[in-house]
């Protein structure tokens, strides 16, 4: 082997600086590229486990102010019959003879108080609706009464009281709605 040939051998064998500048250069972004992505996925999990607290704070929340929610709605049905049954005690002429009619109407109606009582200090509000514009969410129309004195859509009576537990809708008020007369039924009625 001649000198020149044992140069070009070792030139082979030894990396050259040029090549080690290159692979290092790679190295070092590559690392610098997985901090990157690890500091990316650590504030994505950071940020997720701060809105699933948030989330589960706001479910608890909403368990104890809405707990009972599906009790409560229920116990509206209470209330309904005992109203019911008072409105039924003052029609019943053979009762109202009795001599202790106005005892047992008195009981009911103390029950009725307190029943109310109970609701209010739980937040559990009956919807006030008459003479107010109907609100779809708040009201359910069962049926539609012509009225021209009064605004079309205004509530003119309550079938049935709405409650609400808080900011939610237990159960609508089941009420009648005004609305003009046709004049087709005028022009009839005329002729």
């Amino acid at each position: 082997m001649t000198k020149e040939d044992e140069l070009k051998s070792e030139d082979k064998n030894k990396p050259s600086s040029h090549k080690n500048e290159e692979e290092g250069k790679g190295l070092e972004d590559t690392i610098e590229e997985k901090l990157k992505k690890s500091e990316e996925k650590l504030l994505r999990a950071l940020a997720e486990t701060e809105n699933q607290r948030k989330r589960f704070e706001k479910e608890i929340k909403d368990a104890f102010e809405f707990g009972g929610f599906n009790f409560a709605k229920e116990t509206l049905s209470l209330l309904d019959n005992l109203q019911r049954a008072k409105i039924s005690m003052k029609n019943d002429e053979i009762l109202k003879k009795s001599k202790e009619f106005d005892k047992f109407l008195n009981n009911i109606e103390i029950l009725e108080k307190d029943l109310i009582s109970i609701f209010e200090r739980n937040n559990i509000k009956r919807i006030d609706c008459l003479k107010k514009k109907f609100d779809p969410n708040f009201h359910q129309a069962m049926m539609e009464i012509e009225e021209d004195n009064v605004e079309p859509g205004t509530v003119l009576q309550e079938v049935q009281p709405g409650y609400t537990l808080g900011e939610r809708l237990l159960r609508p008020s089941f009420v009648g709605v005004s609305k003009k007369k046709n004049q087709k039924n005028d022009q009839k009625s005329k002729n």
